[in-house]
């Protein structure tokens, strides 16, 4: 392809390949800029079924060679890996800010999350040959973990290659091979970065395929050699993948959306720190987080005080393109996305509720990027979609309560169950009420990826998703169990 434009390939078994459709006509997705989606920012190779299905046999070429390759030296192996991803990073990060629209410091993190977990999973080197033995007589059976095969990991848009982290080096740390898919919107840096780790593995070990999900989707999913799939992206995209991967009978992994609910009790106390990390966890990457607070409940007696510390932060958003150093918050990243927020947020004030937005739309150039005002809206009809609907950007309800119970009841009454948190100076209250909301996992006093343990499993309940990631458990999800029973007569 004769252009100066960014361009990335396909890479699968140690080598690199463009897409070709035929002999000699290479086909590629141009990925725009959501801030000025008249501006191009690169092209990204779009495999063909044949190429995605040839990616695949790679990685079970490469199988039985990996699994049994000792936990120790693989862990040797990803950590040089992990060394590669922060290369270039101011480049890097400008580079999946000008795909995703975020601003660059959100970018950067992105890229620093792979490395991060990445450690993670290393650390977990002397677990994973671990043995449980269950003694006899008559029978001495002994349990033991096995990697799976092929893992194909299919990745979102907003933080593509820190969710990749949260999966993929367990699964390679486990002993599994594979494929990695990025979400077509988005799909340069995560290339780039996932293809400077695989070179530091033997070849067909970590490979990258990129193209359309109607294209390549079925290859990757619906396939004998791939024994597990992960997924991360909507509830509806999660029950496409589920479909899709019954057909061969393959494990799935799926973390989902979420509507997560957060719990403000009459002893809740605002300082600085926690307030401006409830406002990143509102309104970070523009909302489009699926661990973002998307419901707060707050006891009335707290409830203007919490408006007021939102409302001074919302004051000081700049809403503008990553490329302006003073832009705090950057557009939706799509135009069906930004469609659909809208949409919730008229319904809102068509209904009569209090919806207060904040800042000003970008001019000239980047009028017509997909930005949308941040909002709150205050005591909306808990009937609204803006309320049992995942908003996936910047806005949120703000609901009154005078009983715990009934703010517990409203925190539960979702079919989400991603994260939740409750907020009190009482621990013990925390540890109580916290146990009964209904989710994978719950914050105190605090919301959202900063605060998030990452030793711990995540994932959801309901129908944000199934299986975990991270954690000892998380590397247990790209194992099988196996039991050995010997006979002790």
């Amino acid at each position: 392809m004769k252009t100066n434009i960014l361009h990335t390939q396909l890479y699968y078994g140690g080598r690199y390949y463009d897409a070709s459709h035929s002999f000699d006509t290479e086909h590629v997705m141009e990925i725009r800029n959501p801030a000025r989606p008249s501006h191009i920012v690169g092209m990204a190779a779009a495999a063909t079924r044949d190429q995605a299905l040839r990616g695949v046999s790679a990685a079970k070429q490469a199988f039985p060679d990996w699994a049994a390759t000792s936990p120790q030296h693989r862990a040797e192996l990803l950590m040089a890996a992990a060394g590669t991803v922060m290369e270039n990073s101011e480049q890097e990060a400008r580079l999946l800010s000008e795909e995703n629209g975020k601003v660059i410091g959100e970018s950067t993190f992105d890229l620093m999350g792979l490395v991060q977990r990445t450690e993670l999973a290393c650390g977990l080197a002397d677990r994973v040959d671990e043995v449980d033995t269950l003694p006899g007589p008559p029978t001495e059976t002994i349990v033991s973990f096995k990697p799976m095969g092929v893992v194909t990991i299919i990745v979102p848009f907003n933080w593509p290659i820190a969710i990749l982290g949260a999966s993929m080096p367990y699964a390679l740390m486990a002993g599994n091979t594979v494929i990695v898919k990025p979400p077509p919107s988005a799909p340069l840096a995560i290339t780039r970065a996932v293809q400077r780790y695989a070179e530091k593995l033997p070849p067909g070990v970590l490979n990258v395929i990129t193209g359309e999900d109607a294209e390549i989707g079925a290859a990757l999913v619906s396939n004998e050699d791939v024994a597990k799939v992960c997924f991360t992206g909507s509830v509806n995209g999660g029950k496409r993948i589920m479909t899709m991967a019954a057909e061969t009978m393959t494990s799935v992994l799926l973390e989902l959306g979420g509507n997560d609910g957060v719990l403000i009790l009459d002893d809740a106390e605002f300082t600085p720190d926690n307030m401006d990390g409830l406002f990143a966890g509102i309104y970070g990457s523009t909302g489009q987080i699926c661990m973002n607070a998307k419901r707060i409940y707050v006891h009335n007696s707290k409830k203007q005080e919490l408006i007021d510390e939102l409302t001074k932060r919302l004051e000081t958003v700049k809403l503008g393109p990553a490329s302006d150093p003073d832009t705090t918050m950057g557009p939706l990243h799509q135009k069906s996305q930004w469609d659909y927020v809208t949409q919730l947020v008229q319904e809102a004030k068509d209904a009569g509720a209090d919806v207060r937005e904040f800042g000003e739309m970008p001019t000239g150039a980047w009028a017509g990027g997909n930005f949308i005002l941040p909002s709150i809206i205050i005591d909306p009809d808990p009937n609204l979609r803006v309320v049992t609907e995942e908003q996936f950007g910047p806005t949120i309800p703000i609901i009154g309560f005078d009983d715990v119970e009934e703010g517990i009841r409203l925190v539960n009454d979702t079919r989400y169950g991603l994260c939740n948190s409750v907020w009190t100076t009482n621990e013990q209250t925390a540890r109580e009420v916290g146990s009964r909301l209904q989710a994978g996992y719950v914050f105190h006093n605090a919301h959202g990826a900063p605060s998030l343990d990452q030793r711990a499993p995540f994932g959801g309940i309901k129908q944000s998703g199934m299986g975990r990631e991270m954690g000892l458990i998380g590397l247990r999800e790209f194992q099988e169990p196996h039991a050995l029973g010997i006979n002790k007569d």
